[in-house]
């Protein structure tokens, strides 16, 4: 018999912040998402949520400039769970001025380090491409803060499924992760979004 498995079932826009005063009154568990600009994050949210139109998705680098707040409700059969998915501001997007980068780092920095409601940080990293130093910095920091990080190859549609386990195994060995804490996923094609779910809500109450 197959194991009955979470899913989501309902997702909505709720708040957008740039500072500990603007965060949502609810007590909700939060699950972030980040990554280099242009990652995929807005993609992966509408397709883990299956909601077209939940994040907005954007050709432009650059475009999400604050921490947003999507309340998701889970189901597995009679038990529920509601948590906040937040969406964080891309890293690494040259354009932007450099007082903006400093600033929007700044409030990214003490978002991840002060929430004491963050359950699970998904580092988002463009599968295509062999590890940049930006990412692996970014995962070294992300390493110090001590929460539980999951790291999610995106755009795996885009390679053929030997390049793409070829890519996988690449960043396990560089990262030096175990299949539990890495995943690659097509937001295109919704591929892995089951595992990818089944993942997050163990970090939900």
């Amino acid at each position: 018999m197959t194991e009955v498995q979470w899913d989501i079932i309902a997702a909505k826009y709720v708040a957008s912040a740039v500072k500990a005063t603007q965060y949502p009154v609810e007590g909700w568990d939060e699950i972030a998402f980040l990554g280099r600009s242009n990652v995929g994050k807005s993609s992966l949210l509408n397709s883990l949520t299956r909601h077209k139109n939940l994040a907005r998705v954007s050709s432009s680098p650059g475009k999400t400039q604050t921490i947003n707040f999507y309340s998701c409700q889970a189901k597995k059969e009679e038990e529920r769970k509601a948590f906040f998915a937040v969406d964080l501001p891309g890293y690494g997007f040259a354009r932007t001025a450099k007082t903006n980068r400093e600033q929007w780092s700044d409030f990214i920095r003490k978002y991840l380090e002060n929430s004491e409601r963050l359950q699970l940080i998904c580092q988002l990293i463009d599968i295509r491409h062999k590890p940049m130093p930006i990412d692996l910095a970014c995962y070294t920091w992300l390493q110090s803060i001590g929460k539980p990080l999951l790291v999610v190859l995106t755009k795996a549609d885009k390679l053929s499924k030997g390049a793409a386990a070829t890519q996988l195994a690449l960043f396990q060995k560089t990262l030096g992760l175990n299949v539990d804490h890495i995943i690659s996923y097509s937001s295109t094609l919704h591929t892995q979004r089951t595992n990818l779910i089944q993942k997050i809500l163990m970090h939900v109450k």
